[in-house]
């Protein structure tokens, strides 16, 4: 995949035309690993496709790519055509661009230095023919590392991140890091997800905090931030995404399912649903 060098400005311009037909560009990202950053990005995806939306979705975690599994596209992989590199089809539609497409085996590790995996990125956003999409949801690689620093100054206008945690006050250090980092880079925190908040007893339907409770929602009043969901912990979601059927069309009825559709409502209320190119 990796062409010539090309320098940072021939990089961001492919880029600025690639997302110039792309309404809203949004990035998942989260100051740890662990907290179920890529299975929000993945129902958030699918919940705002079902609202009719045109929805790209881009795994930009090099090292771990997790969005083919989650999908059931594993076997697929990218395509070529006259306007550019062509993504994946995922269910309900989606885009997908990721890294897993392109690995000669699965479990191939990827062991590349910063300048390769940068390359990498910027062709996934200037290079893919994304076409005219209301959103990219761009699931980001834990921490404020390298690739959520090049994505964040490569795409122009980015409209904003939303930030995934676990509900324990422990937690709360990476959130603040994620919100000063999204801040020093002047990109809007659009809202804070709170996964793995509360898990009910499927027999005696009793709720239990395993992981305590709040924490999102303290940072989100603490920064001034909303609180866009609150995700209980269901072991059916973690049955969904080893099986690659994302929750929100295996159980569309369900309280999850319902929680995830009121956050895409939530941000085509923040955005707006005209597409802002």
């Amino acid at each position: 995949m990796q062409s010539r060098p090309s320098t940072m400005d021939e990089r961001k311009a492919k880029v600025n035309q690639a997302m110039s037909k792309v309404g809203h560009k949004i990035g998942v990202l989260s100051g740890k690993g662990g907290v179920g950053k890529s299975t929000v990005a993945v129902n958030l995806s699918i919940a705002l496709s079902s609202r009719g939306r045109s929805v790209g979705l881009l795994d930009a975690d090099i090292h771990g790519p997790t969005v083919p599994k989650l999908l059931g596209i594993e076997d697929e992989k990218l395509g070529v055509g006259e306007g550019g590199i062509l993504p994946a089809r995922g269910p309900a539609g989606l885009e997908v661009v990721s890294m897993g497409f392109l690995l000669s085996e699965r479990d191939t590790p990827v062991i590349w230095r910063g300048p390769m995996k940068m390359g990498a990125l910027a062709q996934f956003l200037g290079e893919v023919y994304w076409g005219e999409l209301d959103f990219l949801v761009i699931d980001l690689p834990p921490g404020t590392g390298d690739e959520p620093l090049s994505v964040a100054q490569l795409i122009p206008n980015m409209d904003g991140s939303v930030i995934v945690t676990t509900p324990q006050e422990v937690a709360l250090t990476s959130v603040r890091k994620s919100i000063n980092f999204s801040r020093t880079l002047n990109v809007p925190v659009l809202g804070i997800v709170e996964n793995m908040s509360g898990f009910v007893c499927p027999y005696c339907k009793r709720r239990i905090d395993i992981f305590k409770t709040g924490g999102g929602a303290k940072a989100a009043e603490q920064y001034g931030i909303p609180l866009m969901g609150k995700i209980p912990l269901v072991p059916e979601i973690v049955d969904s995404g080893e099986s690659g059927e994302p929750f929100v069309l295996k159980s569309p009825s369900s309280e999850v399912s319902k929680e995830f559709a009121k956050m895409a409502e939530f941000l085509e209320g923040q955005l707006g649903q005209t597409p802002k190119n």
